[in-house]
């Protein structure tokens, strides 16, 4: 679910099938999502909400890449640079506040 609408990510093409790249033989897995804004607030945090659930999805021999397709945020890089930081992700998978949040966006999905 997006933090800030009651539509999932898909239902808004933040995320599409085709922006998911699968390469089972060098466990890797990239995602390019697209925000509803140029601005977005929440970017970070969905890019969090997209680590996590494929962390809980995947076995963990997949290296897995979060991005921003280019051009869709004003904050593009810096965010990509965050969402793919092992030490940024940690320190925010510790915040409990930041994981209320990812845990009640990812809610539905554990249905």
């Amino acid at each position: 679910m997006n933090p800030e609408h009651p539509y999932s990510l898909e239902e808004l093409n933040v995320v599409t099938e085709d922006s998911i790249q699968l390469d089972d033989e060098h466990s890797y897995v990239r995602i390019t999502f697209t925000p509803t804004v140029e601005h977005c607030s929440l970017v970070s945090v969905i890019g969090l909400c997209l680590r996590v659930k494929l962390m809980h999805s995947l076995p963990s021999r997949y290296k897995v890449d979060i991005r921003i397709a280019p051009g869709t945020h004003a904050t593009e890089a810096a965010v990509n640079k965050q969402l793919n930081d092992k030490e940024r992700v940690a320190a925010a998978l510790e915040n409990p506040n930041l994981m209320d949040m990812v845990n009640e966006c990812l809610a539905p999905t554990y249905a």
